[in-house]
């Protein structure tokens, strides 16, 4: 079976190589692509073949996804652009007649999150396509908050509008797990996966959680978005950037990253890693 991973200079990507090789994918089956050179030179170092792919150039898809028959579609980073982009890759597979597994955002097709539109549209374009397809609909990565937790551990704050809002998050290692398992089993074709961490945390819970590791009282200070807006910007984040991060915040206080049903774990064949354990192995290094 021939797999491409798009997005593979990505850091889910790279996760999602690493994992079909330590499963004993043969090297000579998988096509890492991406646009960043470096990190395809790396991807070949560890014997994979690699392929220049950018979404924004049909071209680049045309080459990477010849002989394919599965092709995981990492969403796109460029906001405001992902819905042609991921059309060109799923146009370019169903040239091929591969499959595709898409990394989606939770509940895509109903949530009022600030990112699920381009996401619905897309799987409304492979729904569509012809082709099969597995959506992963995969929720909030644990590292969306590295840098806050770096700071909490060092300043003993947290800035949030999250409200009581929940997090089901999980690690990038653990929606790769996933991925590399749906894109070796013929079990989830057809199915929307609804992904997230087994332990929905507010962040009450992570500020103890860091204050615990770190050994020094962390408070979470809690602001209105305008409030969150005015400070990100403060800051330095340019205001258009400063009102998608607090309007995300106000999405988790609505509730809409905060429901897990144990899929996730279900498919990896553990439990999703927790948040103390996260927090652990950043501030270690």
């Amino acid at each position: 079976m021939s797999i491409v991973i798009t997005g593979a200079t990505g850091q889910l990507g790279r996760k999602v190589v690493e994992q079909l090789l330590a499963r004993g994918v043969d090297l000579s089956t998988i096509t890492a692509g991406g646009r960043n050179a470096q990190a395809l030179e790396e991807l070949a170092a560890s014997g994979v073949r690699t392929a220049h792919i950018d979404y924004g150039d049909p071209a680049t898809l045309e080459a990477a996804f010849r002989g394919a028959e599965k092709v995981l579609l990492i969403s796109g980073s460029e906001v405001g652009q992902r819905v042609p982009q991921h059309k060109a890759v799923i146009d370019a597979a169903r040239s091929v007649n591969a499959s595709v597994v898409y990394t989606s955002a939770p509940k895509a097709s109903t949530s009022a999150l600030i990112l699920a539109p381009e996401h619905k549209a897309t799987e409304e374009l492979l729904a569509e396509s012809g082709l099969s397809y597995t959506v992963l609909r995969n929720s909030w990565y644990t590292e969306n908050y590295d840098d806050a937790i770096r700071q909490a551990a060092a300043h003993g704050t947290i800035l949030t509008s999250t409200g009581s809002g929940k997090v089901a998050s999980a690690t990038r290692t653990d929606y790769a797990e996933a991925a590399a398992e749906v894109l070796l089993s013929q079990d989830h074709a057809g199915q929307v996966l609804e992904l997230a961490g087994d332990e929905p945390w507010g962040f009450d819970e992570l500020a103890a959680t860091v204050s615990d590791v770190a050994g020094r009282e962390v408070t979470v200070n809690q602001v209105t978005t305008a409030e969150h807006v005015e400070a990100l910007k403060g800051f330095g984040l340019e205001e258009g950037t400063a009102e998608f991060v607090a309007a995300l915040d106000a999405n988790i206080a609505e509730g809409l990253l905060a429901d897990s049903d144990g899929t996730l774990s279900r498919i990896i064949g553990r439990p999703t890693t927790p948040l103390k354990q996260h927090i652990k192995q950043l501030l270690a290094t």
